[in-house]
C-alpha cells in the first residue's frame, strides 16, 4: 500500500540517505511535528548503503570534532531507543604515521581531540603490534588509538534514525520524486512530486536539499549553487581468513588505505591520489543500489602496498571487489545551512566519504539552526554560503575533485593550496607578477 503523501508540512526533506534520516529526526526530537521524507527510490540507495561505516572522532578542527563525537554517541545509543541493530562497535581506532611530518598532524589532532574529551592516546609501534598484531610496523613511526572510535552498520543507522524520526511524528514516503520546488518573491513556497505516475503538490516554507550525489542538479534547478561532484570510491572485502579476531579500525593515510575487520573478512579501502569522477552526463533515472565497473588497475598499486602493510592479505582471497559513487567538493569540506540565493532551501549534503560519522553532528546541527534561526556553534567551515556560483562548473569540479578524494589522506597542512582547477579567476596584473617569480595561492578562484 503506498503512503499517503501530506497536502501540507513545515519542512520537507528531499533524499533518504543518512543525511536526510538524521535532519528528520533530529527536527522531530525538537517538536516539529509535520516533517516529510521524500526518497526517489528506496532508504539508504544512493550511497548510504555501500558505505564501509568507519565512527572516527578525530576531525581537522574543533567543531568538526565536536560533531563527529556527537555521531558516535548518538550511534551508541540508537539501538536501545529504536530497537534496530545498528551494529555500532566501539572497538576503537589506530592512525599510524610512516613520516615525521604525518606524526606530527596526527599529534596535533590528537591534542585537539583531547581538549573536546576524545579519549585519545598517543602509542609506540610496539604498543600497536600489541593492538594489531598484523601490522608490518617496521617503518611506523608513530600512531594515536581512540579506544571509542569503531564501525557500524550504515544502512541501518539510517534506519534507525528513520524509525526515531518517526517514533516522534515523522512522516517518510518511499517511491516519490520530487519533480521541482516552487518559490515565490525569494523563498519557498512548496514542492511537486510524483508517485506511481500520479503528482503531488506539498505546501512548505521549508525544503532541505540531502540529496547526495544528486544535491547539486537539484539545487540548480532552483537557482542554488550546491557544488559536488560523484568519485569512485573502491573497496574490497577478502574471503574470510582463520583465526582473525575482532581487531580495532586502522588508518594508514600515507599509503592512502583503512582497514576494518568485519565478521572475520577483511575490508580494505583506498583514498587513492587522483581519483575518477563519476556520473558526468547525469546519473540515470533507475540508479538504485547499484555497483560501478570494476576497474582492477586503478586499485592495484594500493592493494600491492596493503600486502606490504599486512602480510596475511598475501594468502586471502578476494571475496567481493567493490566500486560505488560518492559525492565530494571542491574543498573536502560538506555543506550545511541555508542557501543564500532562496529563503528557506536548506542543504545537507557533499560529504566525501565521512557521510556516516558526519550526518548524527550534521543533522543534529542543521536542525537546531532551522529551529533557533542560527546555527549551535559556529559552523562556517561547513557553512553553503561559501560555495561560489563558478564551482558548478562540471569541467572546475571533475578536476577539482579527482584532487580532493585523494586529499582526505593527505597531509593537511596548513595553508595547503590545491594543484587542480587552478585560474579561474585572474587579475589583471597576473602576468607581470608571474613574470617577476611569484607563487601564486587560490582564494575563491582568484
Amino acid at each position: 500500500m503506498t503512503k499517503p503523501i501530506p497536502a501540507k508540512a513545515r519542512v520537507v526533506i528531499i533524499g533518504g540517505g543518512v543525511s536526510g534520516c538524521s535532519v528528520a529526526y533530529h527536527l522531530a526530537k525538537l517538536g516539529w511535528t509535520d516533517v516529510v521524507l521524500l526518497e526517489r527510490k528506496q532508504l539508504t540507495c544512493g550511497t548510504t548503503w555501500h558505505a564501509a561505516g568507519l565512527i572516527g572522532q578525530l576531525r581537522a578542527s574543533q567543531n568538526m570534532t565536536r560533531l563527529a563525537k556527537y555521531s558516535a554517541d548518538l550511534y551508541v545509543k540508537l539501538e536501545a531507543e529504536t530497537g534496530i541493530a545498528t551494529g555500532m562497535r566501539q572497538n576503537g581506532s589506530i592512525t599510524v604515521a610512516l613520516t615525521e611530518e604525518r606524526k606530527e598532524e596526527i599529534y596535533r589532532q590528537a591534542s585537539l581531540a583531547r581538549a573536546f574529551n576524545v579519549d585519545v592516546r598517543e602509542v609506540t609501534p610496539d604498543e600497536v603490534k600489541e593492538l594489531y598484531p598484523h601490522l608490518n610496523v617496521s617503518d611506523v613511526k608513530a600512531a594515536v588509538h581512540l579506544p571509542l572510535d569503531g564501525q557500524c552498520d550504515p544502512a541501518n543507522i539510517a534506519m534507525a534514525l528513520a524509525k526515531g524520526a518517526r517514533q516522534n511524528g515523522a512522516t517518510i514516503v518511499e517511491g516519490v520524486k520530487v519533480t521541482s520546488v516552487l518559490k515565490k518573491d525569494g523563498r519557498i513556497t512548496g514542492v511537486t512530486c510524483e508517485q506511481n505516475g500520479e503528482s503531488f503538490t506539498i505546501e512548505t516554507e521549508n525544503v532541505v536539499n540531502c540529496a547526495g550525489m544528486w544535491g547539486r542538479e537539484l539545487a540548480r534547478q532552483s537557482g542554488v549553487t550546491v557544488p559536488l561532484h560523484a568519485c569512485e570510491h573502491f573497496y574490497i572485502v577478502t574471503e574470510a581468513i582463520p583465526g582473525l579476531s575482532r581487531l580495532p579500525v586502522l588508518r594508514v593515510p600515507d599509503e592512502c588505505t583503512y582497514y576494518k575487520e568485519d565478521a572475520g573478512k577483511m575490508l580494505i579501502g583506498a583514498f587513492e591520489l587522483k581519483a575518477k569522477p563519476w556520473g558526468m552526463e547525469g546519473i540515470r533515472e533507475d540508479f538504485c543500489f547499484d555497483q560501478l565497473p570494476e576497474d582492477f588497475d586503478h586499485f592495484a598499486p594500493i592493494l600491492e602496498m596493503a600486502v606490504n602493510r599486512m602480510p596475511m592479505l598475501e594468502t586471502a582471497g578476494i571475496h567481493t571487489f567493490f566500486n560505488g559513487p560518492e559525492s565530494f567538493t571542491p574543498d573536502d569540506r560538506y555543506y550545511l545551512g541555508e542557501a543564500p540565493e532562496l529563503k528557506g532551501y536548506w542543504v545537507a549534503a557533499g560529504y566525501n566519504s565521512i557521510g556516516i560519522v558526519s550526518s548524527g553532528g550534521a543533522g543534529m546541527a542543521l536542525a537546531q539552526w532551522m529551529n533557533d534561526g542560527e546555527p549551535p556553534f559556529d559552523l562556517w567551515e561547513v557553512d553553503i554560503r561559501r560555495a561560489q556560483p563558478f564551482q558548478k562548473n562540471r569541467s572546475y569540479l571533475k578536476e577539482r575533485v579527482s584532487e580532493t578524494l585523494g586529499l582526505l589522506y593527505a597531509d593537511h597542512f596548513p595553508y595547503r593550496q590545491m594543484a587542480t582547477a587552478r585560474g579561474v579567476r585572474r587579475s589583471p596584473i597576473h602576468e607581470q607578477l608571474k613574470a617577476r617569480g611569484a607563487v601564486f595561492g587560490e582564494a575563491a578562484g582568484w
